[in-house]
């Protein structure tokens, strides 16, 4: 485990980054072909969910179907 410590602006700009990525991340998702690639773009997208959810950030659009 990685302990980082965060003032709340750096942090708040850690989210904004965060899910700002993740909307185009989805957007990827639906457009590739590739089910690797997609297989891979997923599990970036659930890791990167549960990075948000560690810094107690609430998401507009669930992760995945099954949560």
């Amino acid at each position: 485990m990685i302990r980082l410590e965060l003032t709340e602006h750096q942090k708040a700009i850690l989210v904004d980054a965060i899910e700002s990525y993740l909307s185009d991340l989805r957007m990827e998702i639906s457009d590739t072909d590739s089910m690797d690639y997609r297989e891979m773009l997923k599990n970036r997208k659930e890791v990167l969910g549960q990075i948000l959810e560690n810094l107690g950030a609430k998401e507009e659009m669930p992760l995945s179907g099954h949560r």
